[in-house]
């Protein structure tokens, strides 16, 4: 069950950061192995906006789409993120974007774990520097549009 948190400061300011990974329509640009990206619907709740989106995920021989509840918070500039079908048992999680001096505090959690063994397995090898290599897409992406 491979779990991952990490906290950055970046040279932007909250509301870019949370744009950023709110559009998750644009993901298949820039975040490595997402080979597509669909938003099913999206439902205003007034305080927040529910999304259904899906991820095309694409590694080696492994191809796989899944369906996520995205629940984001615009005043509170959080992102929580709920797995709805596809090859996990479970994944969650969550994006804050908080004032920080000189930009913003990035902290992004996730959590999960495949129903295939054989693939959590193979997650498990390479889960760190996959998480890495995500959260330096966002970065440089960030660079890209707002830098």
């Amino acid at each position: 069950m491979p779990a991952h948190s990490e906290t950055k400061r970046l040279p932007y300011t909250p509301q870019q950061m949370y744009d950023l990974v709110a559009d998750v329509g644009q993901y298949p640009k820039f975040l490595p192995w997402t080979a597509a990206a669909r938003v099913r619907s999206t439902v205003d709740h007034g305080d927040h906006v529910e999304m259904l989106a899906d991820l095309v995920i694409s590694f080696k021989v492994f191809r796989e789409k899944f369906g996520s509840r995205v629940l984001l918070w615009p005043d509170r500039k959080r992102i929580d993120t709920a797995y709805i079908d596809g090859p996990f048992k479970y994944l969650e999680s969550t994006w804050t974007f908080s004032e920080a001096e000189g930009g913003c505090d990035v902290h992004f959690e996730v959590d999960f774990e495949f129903r295939n063994r054989l693939l959590q397995g193979a997650a498990g090898m390479f889960f760190n520097e996959a998480m890495q290599r995500i959260v330096r897409a966002f970065e440089r992406r960030a660079a890209d549009l707002y830098g």
